[in-house]
């Protein structure tokens, strides 16, 4: 009878050294090799043939005593039928019973026991400490040879030990094949069924006698291998300690996550692929394989939202960190398993994007512990059948196409998980595995929740069809049959796997030999699937480490052909470059001259100022026709000017120059060295940067003040300061002259000159516009002192005059004309008066005493002027004291989050250049990776 069994400890080599004599008194140095000795001492095997000879030893021991039990009935032939003493005839029972081995030849066949206590005991001696304070690995002179011959003497003894009992292991399994044999031909001969199930029960009971036999040692051996991980982890063998093979590979896998999804070379690299019904158990079993409680937890929910990748490797300590944080989750804590299940699931939602359910970015998630056996799982958001509410439409076609993507890899172990307790009937992933692997080459079938299948399913033969596959049409590797626990979210792993050793323990699908032994807890499906896992990987990661070197060699090539004078700069690297640059400009900023800021800022605010000066200080003021009024307007009007609106403007002002300079800086050309594919990164920086700065609130409240104080003050100290006011005055005025002069000509057309060269018509409005002029300009001949506004005779007048041309006009055409007409007039009076002021500045500093001449609006020209100029030294001073290093600060702000914000930088450097040195840095990367743990393995091996 065989008994398939899975163990961490068969996968450690024989070595054979060869021998040297023994020299004792010595101290061995300290080295791994106590471990991997008694490693290969606890050798499953062993205990598995061990358990065959005892249980056919105790089945023929029971097979004799059931026969002396029978009494001789040879004096009562008489009373029994002589068909009963024929049926030696038919049956040879002498033959049976000369079939079966003896105690003796069994004993023979059993291994020497007290040379394997011998050897233990001596293996303790090395394990067993001294004086306090004294371990027992002391360390020895490394130089010394006496300490080697010993060492390797030691070696020796137990090399040839392990050969006896290889020895006595070849015999006993040509016994047991024996044994096997006879006892199934004694079996179809007999006819007590009772009596052969009382023996296959008793044969059970071995087993299970031994597998516990054989999970103490394990327990003890995990021990074992913690003590020496520890010691290790602790530096007392004085190594630099390497990175595990399945940490190596993990870290494979993640580059190759990171890379560009449109390549798929990735997707040729082994991991394990858990797939099943939402609710089957997945997130179960992958817990009692990792032996802790780390994922998210819901009642009916969907909790998986996304892929989890879980790397299980061995360590001194039951820990899990991700893959971008160093912070360690103690495993044996309560407190920590909880802020671990928090994180999965905040990082899950986090990868949902909104109007989703689930997403198809991966979690990287690390788990360290003794005994844990090594291999890359990915856990898949559960297949549902129905969108139900609160889900995305697209729910169930996102969770289908995120599967079919992990499962197309014609290398990935697909862990097929099967809820027992509902109908197979009901179940959607068999189907969708059998698609991806219809040979069921790489796909290992798991049925979860037997327990409650065994306990509502009328018939037990149901469970057998399952497991074998036979009630649909999906093929497996393998079949194993599991127990996830009670239901309970707060049951223990050890709880669990208590539970579930006592429930096969009892299973009648044990004892009608339904299932295997090999086929049944979470334990064995571990060991079976992490053995296939490494087949796997053996079999696949060099052939893809080929594939990686011949597109390094593709990409190289055309790098040097399409950018033979550049470097190859990633992302990453022109990030950096691109923010030095952004720095140096920012910088540049403060080399701009006093001079240059206080020009462009008082030349800006006059701009944003010099309508309302214009329109609603001077023109209303001056229309007065007198001096005394005209003060009191100019002063009142500034007055309410300062108090609202100019603080504000200025500031205005100054934020839009700071603007407009550094987005000078930003984007002017650099020459030769200016590289166009930092142009998107700088204009996004300018941007945000401008957004996040805000102008210190406290400098409208000071400005106001200050341009209060420069108002109020009328006092023009010489002639200089004067001919500079006539001549401020002077442009403005100008300019607004030359503004109504465009819209007189634009209301009544072009004039005779432009009709003539130009070939130009006056429209129908346009002549009537140009009629009223006319007639307006007759007007303020006769009246050149007119006041700004008609009086409603003037109005009705004009309009009789022009209805005698035969012209029809609107009174409201006629103000609307009136106002550009005596504006103009005006304009040309204040300039011509603005000549006549040239040489008043004498009569200025009398006050205009016996004079004609009034000048005040000069001096009103000389505030506005002065304010101007006050306003500007101000804001350039809070510019370069404040402004400009807040803003530089706020550049260096954006740069840091742009340069954490991955999806920005893909967004803002872009081009074939950046893509093919990105591609470039990643197959350099993951050959590099894979090379260095094709190394490694080929060392394991």
């Amino acid at each position: 009878m065989s008994l398939q069994q899975f163990s961490s400890l068969t996968s450690l080599p024989l070595r054979k050294l060869k021998l040297s004599p023994v020299k004792y008194g010595y101290q061995p140095h300290r080295n791994f090799w106590p471990a991997r000795l008694a490693a290969r001492l606890l050798k499953l095997r062993y205990l598995i043939l061990g358990s065959a000879v005892g249980g056919g030893y105790t089945a023929k021991k029971t097979f004799d005593q059931w026969k002396d039990m029978i009494p001789d009935l040879s004096d009562y032939k008489w009373i029994v039928p002589d068909i009963v003493w024929e049926i030696d005839e038919y049956i040879d029972l002498e033959k049976i019973r000369k079939a079966l081995p003896n105690s003796e030849d069994l004993a023979k066949l059993a291994p020497d026991f007290d040379k394997i206590a011998e050897s233990l005991s001596l293996l303790k001696d090395f394990f067993t400490t001294g004086s306090p304070g004294e371990t027992a690995f002391r360390a020895t002179d490394p130089g010394s040879e006496s300490d080697k011959r010993y060492r390797k003497g030691l070696l020796g003894e137990l090399i040839l030990l392990q050969q006896q009992i290889q020895e006595h292991e070849e015999e006993a399994r040509r016994a047991a094949g024996q044994y096997s044999t006879s006892y199934a031909q004694q079996k179809r001969k007999v006819s007590d069924k009772e009596k052969i199930d009382q023996l296959q029960e008793e044969l059970l009971h071995t087993q299970l006698k031994y597998q516990r036999i054989l999970e103490r040692l394990e327990k003890e051996n995990k021990e074992l291998r913690k003590l020496v991980l520890q010691k290790d982890d602790k530096g007392i063998h004085h190594r630099k300690l390497k990175k595990s093979l399945i940490d190596m590979y993990s870290e494979v896998l993640d580059v190759l996550s990171d890379y560009d999804a449109s390549y798929n070379t990735q997707d040729h690299l082994p991991r394990v692929v858990v797939v099943g019904d939402q609710s089957a158990g997945k997130t179960s079993v992958l817990e009692m394989i990792a032996q802790a409680r780390i994922f998210p937890r819901g009642s009916g929910e969907m909790m998986t939202r996304s892929p989890v990748k879980v790397t299980l490797s061995e360590g001194p300590h039951h820990v899990a960190l991700f893959k971008d944080s160093s912070r360690e989750f103690d495993l044996t804590k309560e407190e920590d398993l909880a802020a671990l299940r928090r994180e999965i699931e905040l990082r899950m939602r986090k990868n949902v994007k909104e109007g989703c359910t689930v997403s198809p970015e991966t979690i990287s998630l690390n788990v360290k512990g003794p005994g844990l056996q090594r291999m890359v799982l990915v856990d898949l958001p559960g297949v549902i059948n129905t969108v139900t509410s609160g889900m995305a439409p697209d729910t169930k076609e996102t969770i289908f196409s995120i599967s079919k993507a992990y499962m197309q890899n014609p290398n990935a172990i697909i862990l097929c998980i099967q809820d027992g307790s509902v109908d197979a009937e009901r179940s959607i992933v068999t189907d969708l595995v059998s698609q991806m692997d219809p040979h069921g080459r790489r796909t290992i079938f798991v049925l979860t929740k037997v327990d409650l299948a065994e306990k509502n399913v009328t018939s037990p033969s149901r469970i057998q069809q399952i497991i074998e596959g036979k009630l649909f049409p999906m093929k497996a590797l393998g079949y194993f049959a599991v127990v996830t626990g009670k239901g309970n979210s707060s049951e223990s792993i050890e709880a669990i796997r208590d539970y579930e050793e006592e429930f096969f323990q009892n299973s009648k699908l044990l004892k009608t030999s339904m299932l295997k032994a090999h086929q049944v807890t979470t334990r064995n499906l571990s060991l079976a699937v992490s053995d296939c896992f490494w087949k796997m990987v053996r079999e696949s990661v060099e052939q893809q480490a080929d594939s990686f070197k011949a597109t390094r060699f593709n990409l190289e090539t055309e790098w040097k052909n399409n950018y033979p004078r550049l470097r190859e700069l990633d992302r990453n690297e022109l990030f950096e470059k691109a923010k030095n640059e952004i720095l140096d400009e920012v910088i540049s900023l403060s080399q701009v001259t006093p001079k240059h800021w206080e020009e462009i800022l008082q030349q800006s605010l006059w701009e944003r100022v010099s309508t309302h000066v214009i329109e609603n200080i001077y023109l209303p003021a001056a229309q007065t026709m007198n001096s005394g009024t005209f003060n009191t307007t100019v002063d009142i009007k500034l007055k309410q000017w300062t108090d609202k609106q100019l603080p504000n403007k200025a500031v205005e002002v100054a934020w839009e120059t700071l603007q407009e300079e550094f987005s000078r800086f930003m984007t002017e050309p650099k020459g030769k060295e200016h590289d166009d594919i930092f142009d998107k990164l700088k204009e996004a920086v300018k941007e945000e940067s401008i957004k996040r700065h805000k102008w210190n609130d406290f400098a409208e409240d000071s400005l106001r003040v200050i341009q209060h104080n420069a108002l109020e003050d009328r006092s023009i100290s010489d002639k200089q300061q004067w001919d500079a006011a006539i001549y401020f005055m002077e442009e403005a005025l100008q300019a607004r002259l030359k503004d109504t002069e465009n819209a007189i000509e634009n209301m009544v057309g072009p004039d005779w000159k432009k009709r003539w060269l130009y070939w130009k018509n006056r429209t129908q409005e346009q002549c009537v516009h140009n009629e009223t002029k006319n007639e307006l300009e007759k007007m303020l001949k006769c009246n050149e002192e007119h006041p700004a506004y008609l009086a409603s005779d003037e109005i009705t007048t004009v309009r009789k005059n022009l209805e005698s041309r035969g012209v029809e006009v609107d009174p409201s055409l006629i103000k609307d004309t009136w106002h550009q007409v005596y504006r103009r007039h005006f304009l040309k009076t204040a300039l011509n008066h603005c000549n006549l002021c040239r040489r008043g500045f004498y009569y200025y500093q009398r006050h205009f005493v016996d004079s004609e001449l009034e000048c005040n609006d000069v001096v009103l020209f000389w505030r506005i002027q002065r304010m101007l100029a006050i306003t500007a030294n101000t804001l350039r001073q809070q510019l370069t004291n404040t402004e400009v290093r807040r803003l530089e600060k706020n550049v260096k702000e954006v740069l840091e989050d742009f340069a954490e914000d991955s999806e920005k930088k893909v967004k803002l450097l872009t081009g074939k250049r950046v893509q093919l040195a990105e591609d470039l840095k990643k197959v350099r990367e993951i050959q590099e990776k894979l090379d260095a743990f094709i190394e490694a393995l080929h060392q394991e091996k």
